[in-house]
């Protein structure tokens, strides 16, 4: 299996620390890994990955590299990733929201405690019970084609008025290929919390090329 490792953007989201915290990980799975810190890698080759992780926030993906995206993930190429990397990138992209299935819009409150609910029995988040963590809790919008397997809500308060629940995690069909998306994982420590780094392992691991 071939894994292609693709980090940039954003400095904030520490791309280079948190990709590399799971390297080991996807080698000791039985990939061989590439890593690319830049959209340049967005070519004819792309559909030769059986996965492809992001962490690129913000960005400009031109249209010639979202065609190769987007055609090696209907081919079958699994497309993975969490937080900013992967649902605040190339907001610009009206096919990129549609094929990631979820948009970033706010983080109310910036630090915040706050809670994950499992509503699924998905395989990913299989044995993983509901639990705390205090970092940005993201407001995505989000489409009705995504199963969703786990969520966090927020409280009532100006200028909204009734609590909202928003997808967390979840997984998408997009022709032959799979997406796979977190909202958790601001920084690495995030991605250290036991649950979050097993759901994430597990997801990488559906998203591969089937």
């Amino acid at each position: 299996m071939k894994a292609l490792v693709v980090r940039g953007g954003w400095a904030g989201h520490s791309p280079v620390e948190a990709t590399d915290s799971f390297l080991p990980f996807l080698r000791s799975s039985g990939f061989a890994v590439d890593v690319s810190d830049s959209l340049d890698v967005y070519d004819d080759r792309l559909g030769t990955y059986d996965l492809v992780l992001q962490c690129w926030s913000d960005g400009v993906l031109t249209d010639d590299q979202f065609a190769c995206l987007e055609a090696a993930v209907r081919g079958g190429t699994g497309l993975a990733g969490w937080h900013g990397g992967l649902v605040d990138a190339f907001r610009h992209s009206r096919g990129y929201l549609q094929l990631v299935g979820g948009q970033f819009v706010a983080h109310p409150g910036d630090f915040v405690d706050h809670r994950v609910e499992i509503t699924s029995t998905h395989p990913i988040v299989e044995g993983i019970e509901g639990f705390e963590l205090r970092t940005e809790q993201y407001w995505v919008l989000t489409d009705g084609l995504n199963d969703v397997h786990a969520t966090t809500t927020f409280a009532a308060a100006s200028p909204w008025h009734a609590q909202l629940t928003v997808p967390a995690v979840w997984t998408r069909r997009w022709g032959a290929g799979r997406v796979f998306a977190c909202t958790i994982g601001h920084q690495p420590a995030d991605l250290d919390l036991p649950p979050v780094r097993l759901l994430i392992e597990r997801g990488l691991l559906w998203a591969t090329r089937h």
